[in-house]
């Protein structure tokens, strides 16, 4: 597994964009030169989000959402500071840094709730509208993540804690994306996908799985995560893997 999980780090993280792309369906025959694009245009869009510098970012004014209210007012993080001594990289913060992302990353009148379950799935959380607007955390699937990061001395990228802020912070930028209607524009002329053209007319194409890599992006420039959160699902899908295994 650590072996795995190494092959995995030494990805870099558009790699990661590619390969989520390339799974989605309707994706299948793209040229691997499109996907690329496409997945480093999502995911500079998901930072620029956070950022609050592209339209209906948490900087600028609340976006006006159908059942995906602006966001206020979250719970601090669980976990304990990032241990003194850790190495430092790019994108290394604080246990500080990470309890700001998720004081704002809990959507208005949402509620947080922690369960368990989510290993068989590898969820981290889900947003669910039914009968009460909900997020889930599954706190299992985030223990194993902590204790995974630990075990592979990567808490210079994910610091303590920084897991259920970026679970809630990607929760949000789904709240974003499908609430917002200017960030679901702004979104896809940044893809610039043509689902039809005809003469000087075009109509512009959904890019299946752009958002879910948008989502991904703001969470981790929210969180101010060192790689991106895939690298670390991908790494705990090879740890569930190898219990399954055990």
């Amino acid at each position: 597994m650590r072996a795995a999980c190494a092959e995995l780090a030494a990805l870099d993280d558009a790699g990661f964009g590619v390969r989520l792309l390339a799974a989605t369906p309707t994706h299948e025959t793209r040229d691997e030169g499109l996907l690329r694009r496409w997945a480093e245009t999502a995911t500079a869009f998901g930072a620029e989000l956070a950022a609050g510098t592209a339209p209906g970012g948490p900087a600028g004014e609340p976006p006006t959402t159908s059942g995906a209210p602006a966001v206020s007012g979250a719970p601090a993080v669980s976990g304990a500071p990032a241990a003194s001594g850790a190495p430092a990289g790019p994108g290394a913060v604080g246990h500080a840094t990470a309890t700001t992302a998720a004081a704002r990353a809990v959507p208005h009148g949402v509620r947080v709730t922690e369960t368990t379950g989510g290993l068989g799935r590898l969820l981290l959380a889900r947003y669910v509208s039914r009968p009460v607007p909900t997020v889930e955390l599954f706190t299992d699937t985030l223990d194993l993540g902590e204790s995974l990061v630990d075990l592979l001395g990567w808490r210079h990228w994910y610091p303590a804690g920084s897991l259920r802020a970026a679970a809630l912070a990607h929760e949000e930028a789904h709240c974003l994306l499908h609430g917002d209607a200017r960030v679901r524009r702004a979104l896809r002329g940044r893809l610039d996908h043509s689902a039809l053209r005809i003469g000087r007319f075009r109509v512009p194409g959904h890019v299946a799985g752009a958002g879910e890599l948008a989502a991904h992006a703001y969470a981790g420039a929210a969180c101010g995560l060192g790689r991106t959160p895939l690298l670390l699902t991908a790494a705990l899908l090879s740890a569930a893997r190898a219990l399954g295994e055990d």
